[in-house]
């Protein structure tokens, strides 16, 4: 595609761009729209620098691309139940979601797309990792790729938020864990999903595991998945695979979870972070 209300500035060889010449604050036409999917597919995580974005406009422009998910563990915005705050203060020690991870691959349908929006940043630090999981697949022996088509994983978050909340271990962050009906039931839940999943838009197969999320493959117990797991999640983050993408105030990036994963790097301490995430939802992974 040609396009004619964009600029697109690859950052790296094998993820991740920058959109320039947009402003997404303000009401998209079909054509931009349609420029912004083509270049995301392509490059599995775009930034759109210095964009003066609200709450409202954010999750606008996200319902572009699907219904908005309200999170089952994490509280979220006072006034927009599909938003969470990420904040670390600058005297915290652990930032949120510092690992290498696709978002939310406990639920059913898992994110499609993220969405996070720099309202403040350190002056230095702070960046987030991103990896090609299209490449992380595709550049696994012939053997190996045929065994992982055979199986599924079990995700749930008895490694994450399940042990925070059973442990009280979010108390005295600024970030805060739901304490009601939906964290308990979320809490006990487990999906199974393929280890390698087809893109709905693209056809194209990636792997689908993280450290994270993932407890056991089916059939498996955790003790005969944990070599493999430990393989395929170190991997899927080979440096070949991946881009870091730096913030500034008014950044807005976006990342396929359906092919990408992401690390938030914990490096600036003493110093204050405020993102604004939310999600759209995505198809069951198949």
């Amino acid at each position: 595609m040609t396009y004619k209300h964009i600029v697109v500035e690859p950052i790296s060889g094998s993820i991740g761009a920058e959109i320039s010449g947009v402003d997404l604050s303000r009401p998209l036409s079909d054509e931009a729209f349609a420029e912004i999917h083509d270049a995301f597919m392509k490059h599995l995580v775009v930034s759109f620098h210095g964009q003066p974005l609200t709450p409202e406009t954010e999750i606008a422009f996200a319902k572009r691309f699907g219904p908005l998910i309200v999170d089952p563990y994490v509280k979220a915005h006072d006034k927009y139940p599909e938003m969470l705050v990420i904040v670390k203060e600058a005297t915290e020690k652990n930032a949120f979601g510092e690992s290498w991870h696709s978002d939310s691959t406990f639920l059913e349908r898992p994110p499609a797309v993220s969405f996070l929006h720099a309202k403040e940043v350190p002056p230095v630090g702070g960046n987030t990792m991103y990896a090609n999981q299209y490449l992380a697949y595709e550049t696994l022996s012939e053997g190996l790729k045929k065994e992982l088509l055979k199986l599924r994983a079990v995700h749930n978050t008895s490694r994450s938020y399940a042990r925070s909340y059973q442990t009280n271990r979010y108390a005295g962050r600024t970030m805060q864990l739901r304490d009601d009906d939906v964290i308990k039931e979320a809490i006990t839940k487990e999906v199974v999903h393929p280890v390698v999943r087809t893109h709905p838009v693209t056809g194209r197969k990636a792997l689908y595991v993280n450290k994270t999320y993932v407890i056991r493959f089916e059939g498996w117990t955790e003790e005969e998945s944990l070599p493999l797991v430990r393989y395929l999640c170190a991997h899927a983050v080979r440096p070949e695979f991946t881009c870091e993408v730096g913030w500034a105030p008014g950044t807005l990036t976006m990342w396929d979870n359906r092919c990408a994963m992401h690390h938030p790097i914990n490096n600036y301490h003493g110093h204050r972070r405020e993102m604004h995430r939310v999600v759209a939802e995505g198809d069951v992974p198949a």
